[in-house]
């Protein structure tokens, strides 16, 4: 099983001591974000868990004790860094700032566990084709030694950012045909791999690959281990990432970003911040009677070992 820790909210940069604390006591509760009665208990165990996925826009709370994870887990981090200023993305630090821990955090964990995240990819009047060509650029020349690959989608105007971001602009095909080949040909000159993310678009032409940004070959390569084969069902159409399940709650992460999915509206996140618990065993607020509370059944993805391969080692 795949434990993800930020799909849901930003839980490295507002609730890392929760975090460290769930990963110490070895287990976690997640609520049913669609039925909020049900209640996933999981194992935080190495024997359990084959990677810890991240997802942050900022690691700093985390990188002096990150280690007693990466210590015990094979992990993975999918740091986000984009153009975007305190107009957008509200809580989030600035682009230098960010840069210097991804440096930071790649001294501890190694190149090959961080994947930059530069997404969602969106345009405004402040916020042009040629201010993505700038700072793309820019932040590519910083990370380039200490990243395993960069990944980019397009944003996704869905009803609530007809609201939020009423500035918004929508991308026609020739605006994602030449930003694609802005965001391709810089990663090229900088020597990155580059990626989309949650698309079936074909932009290889530009040398980006179309891949799923959370698969078992990229966690696999990452950790020196080896998976089965599996089917990436992905979580909606155009993505090709592998099942995982997310240990945090919607609704709760205070950054304010204008185009995030994962909150209804900044205002709701952080009341719900509020009510936070760090000695809780559930991110938001705390178990109830009401509860139903159901072990889940965490099913390794790893590749076992042949007997015959296990009688030649121990004969060693």
């Amino acid at each position: 099983m795949i434990i993800n820790t930020g799909g849901r909210t930003d839980t490295v940069q507002y609730y890392t001591p929760w975090l460290l604390q769930r990963f110490r006591e070895g287990f976690v509760y997640a609520r049913n974000p669609l039925f909020p009665s049900k209640v996933t208990r999981y194992d935080l165990t190495p024997d359990k868990v084959d990677a810890v996925v991240f997802c942050s826009k900022d690691y700093s709370p985390i990188l002096p004790r990150i280690t007693e994870i990466t210590d015990r887990f094979s992990t993975y981090f999918y740091y986000t860094i984009t153009a975007y200023g305190k107009d957008i993305e509200p809580g989030v630090p600035s682009i230098d700032e960010s840069i210097r821990t991804l440096i930071e955090l790649s001294h501890i964990v190694g190149r090959k566990r961080i994947a930059w995240r530069y997404d969602p990819v969106l345009l405004t009047a402040d916020y042009t084709i040629d201010t993505h060509r700038r700072t793309f650029s820019y932040i590519s020349e910083k990370v380039a030694p200490y990243i395993d690959r960069c990944i980019f989608s397009f944003v996704e105007i869905y009803r609530k950012l007809e609201y939020n971001m009423p500035e918004l602009m929508p991308l026609s095909v020739e605006d994602m045909e030449e930003l694609a080949m802005i965001l391709g040909r810089t990663a090229s000159d900088n020597g990155i791999y580059i990626q989309t993310c949650g698309t079936d678009k074909d932009y290889s032409r530009y040398g980006i690959h179309s891949s799923g940004c959370m698969t078992l070959d990229i966690l696999g390569n990452a950790n020196d281990i080896r998976f089965r084969k599996l089917k990436h069902n992905g979580m909606r159409s155009g993505c090709h990432c592998i099942e995982s399940r997310d240990i945090g709650a919607y609704d709760t992460c205070p950054n304010g970003c204008r185009y995030c999915y994962a909150n209804k509206n900044p205002r709701i996140a952080k009341e719900n911040y509020m009510k936070h618990d760090p000695r809780s065993p559930i991110l938001l607020g705390s178990l109830s009677e009401e509860d139903v509370i159901t072990q889940a059944r965490q099913t390794s993805f790893q590749e076992k070992e042949a007997p015959q391969c296990r009688d030649l080692l121990s004969g060693m």
